[in-house]
């Protein structure tokens, strides 16, 4: 356990949104996503619903503001613009953390090519159907000596 960090958070979780760089995706899938087929590496949170541990991940993940679309939804049968519950969550759970960001619904081949080409998937429990979303990792900018929140700057010259 650790201060501050939701324990959904594991620590294979947090190693590999510690290891992804900038551009970087990871997925989130719902349980019945062919999960070990598709991933490039997998991380099961067996137990967990896709809203907690997307609240877990984006606590702690930048989402990349370089890009005019970072955050990707799947669709209901290809309906782009047909929102089932569980995309309304997903939706309010990302405008908490990043409030001026869409979140873009991507149809069948499109998401599921975005989802084999992540840096890494995690497969929860949700049984809801087309629970599945994708996150670009951003960066944390440089802050100045002090700043609550902001990478530091290295003292150390090199």
């Amino acid at each position: 356990m650790l201060k501050g960090l939701n324990p959904i958070l594991s620590p294979e979780l947090l190693s590999t949104l510690r290891a992804m760089g900038h551009g970087d995706e990871i997925a989130i899938v719902d349980g019945n996503y062919p999960g070990l087929e598709d991933a490039r590496r997998l991380i099961r949170l067996d137990g967990h619903g896709i809203i907690p541990v997307l609240d877990a991940v984006l606590s702690v993940l930048p989402i990349d503001e370089f890009v005019p679309e970072a955050i990707f939804r799947a669709t209901v049968k290809g309906e782009r613009d047909k929102l089932d519950p569980v995309h309304e969550e997903m939706i309010d759970c990302c405008a908490h953390y990043e409030p001026h960001r869409q979140v873009v619904p991507l149809v069948g081949p499109d998401f599921y090519n975005r989802v084999k080409a992540a840096h890494a998937l995690i497969q929860t429990s949700e049984p809801r159907l087309y629970g599945n979303i994708i996150l670009r990792k951003g960066v944390i900018h440089p802050g100045k000596p002090g700043d609550k929140g902001k990478a530091q700057v290295d003292p150390f010259p090199y």
